[in-house]
């Protein structure tokens, strides 16, 4: 969805290289459309709203009441106790990232290498998602059970950890885009324009490392979503401690939500072939999105049962079951599919796809999951994501806000990775769509 204000040259490949912060573009030259309403506004008033739509969540759904639209309107109070910043949780913020990275430092991992992202310049990625994800379930588990107020300080301090996130990702966004300033970096085409507030939001470098450590790839599946997991079970610790059990809906909510996490970590190089990884910088869009909106915008569903318990019937547990089960079908399927056929398309599994030719010499996949739709592995992602709300019941809107989020989401991702892939394959690019003819919902869009 990107949206033309101004025009900036760019290079041919995903990428450009800087020299002491100076741009070097490549020989060929075309025009770069900005996105989000950019370079000026569209920037300015994310960032601006991002934080503040986080914290009026937070603060619409809380022990005292949550907003509601019907039968009218009920804006819940503030908080008798109200507390939006502790040094307690900004320690434990912090703490818990350097805890990630050294689980990754230290624990053995698999080495793979990523995709190609300039002729003969591949970078190797450590990959431990799974192994943290592992230890940090395995000391959750060992507070639930024998020290479960840990947990629930947790819950306690949810606000006080949002602004610790919030306080967090502006710094680190700000100390990323001034270090891609200095030495011989990789530049994001997307995010090298030279309107500072845009490249702020967008990522100027590519792959900004600490060593071995890829501080994008790390940050987009350790402490995020590993940390929504540990609000998550601190909302069922609240929930536990206050009613002496954990009812279905919460069950059920921690469980798909778990099973997420888990697949996003045991599936971990399938991430190196995803745009986020070989063509966004990292910037405060990925920075904010990773550290504070996966973690506390997604545990939304676990916070509002903590405080409004719904009670399922076994026929809505089922069918609420059924509907993740096809929602991860859907995902999985497309998802591996497409990242074996991305890696080696020559693959015995991959032998009887049907695929066009492009003059680029890569060949697109038309067939399988990728013949019913241009993105269906969204199709599924959103089924997931409806399955999360629905234990919710219908007494507000705040758990509801992350399926509607999500489609959004969803639907301008499907348009900004149309308009790229029109930009790399032109004509093959019309002729593909006019064979697969519906982008995310097979029959409907």
């Amino acid at each position: 969805m990107a949206v033309g204000a101004k025009t900036v040259a760019k290079g041919d490949g995903n990428s450009s290289r800087s020299n002491g912060g100076k741009l070097q573009q490549g020989p060929k030259q075309s025009q770069q459309t900005f996105e989000f309403c950019g370079p000026y506004a569209g920037p300015l008033v994310i960032v601006v709203c991002l934080p503040l739509i986080c914290y009026a969540l937070a603060l619409g759904c809380h022990e005292g009441g949550c907003l509601t639209l019907r039968p009218r309107l009920y804006v819940p109070p503030l908080p008798a106790d109200l507390r939006l910043f502790t040094w307690e949780a900004m320690a434990a913020y912090i703490g818990y990232i350097l805890v990630q990275v050294t689980l990754h430092l230290l624990l053995e991992g698999q080495w793979q290498e990523g995709t190609e992202l300039a002729p003969g310049k591949q970078l190797t990625y450590k990959l431990t998602s799974f192994r943290n994800l592992a230890v940090t379930m395995a000391a959750c588990a060992a507070l639930w059970v024998w020290q479960p107020a840990a947990l629930v300080w947790v819950h306690d301090q949810f606000l006080p950890l949002l602004t610790a996130a919030i306080m967090f990702t502006f710094a680190f966004s700000a100390w990323l885009y001034a270090a891609s300033f200095i030495g011989n970096k990789r530049l994001a085409a997307y995010g090298s324009s030279g309107y500072w507030l845009y490249d702020f939001w967008m990522g100027r470098e590519l792959n900004p490392r600490w060593g071995q450590l890829d501080l994008k790839e790390f940050c987009e599946l350790y402490p995020g979503l590993s940390g929504w997991v540990v609000l998550n079970l601190s909302m069922a610790a609240y929930a536990a401690q206050r009613d002496g059990r954990v009812g279905a809906a919460m069950v059920l909510v921690n469980a798909f939500q778990l099973l997420y996490v888990a697949d996003s970590a045991w599936f971990e190089p399938a991430i190196l072939t995803t745009m986020d990884i070989t063509q966004d910088g990292f910037g405060f869009m990925l920075v904010f999105g990773d550290l504070c909106w996966v973690p506390f915008i997604y545990s939304l569903q676990a916070r509002y049962l903590a405080y409004h318990a719904e009670e399922l019937s076994w026929l809505a547990i089922v069918a609420i079951v059924a509907l993740k089960a096809v929602g991860y079908l859907i995902f999985r399927g497309s998802n591996s599919q497409k990242d074996r056929f991305r890696r080696d398309p020559t693959h015995p599994a991959n032998a009887g796809l049907k695929t066009i030719d492009t003059k680029r010499g890569r060949r697109l996949l038309i067939d399988g999951w990728w013949g019913v739709s241009r993105h269906i592995n969204y199709f599924g992602d959103w089924l997931m994501a409806v399955a999360w709300v629905l234990p919710c019941g219908f007494g507000s809107v705040i758990p509801y806000f992350h399926a509607i989020y999500f489609a959004i989401l969803l639907l301008h991702r499907d348009r900004r990775d149309a308009h790229a892939c029109h930009e790399k394959y032109g004509k093959d690019w019309d002729r593909y769509c006019s064979i697969v003819k519906w982008r995310i919902v097979p029959l409907i869009y």
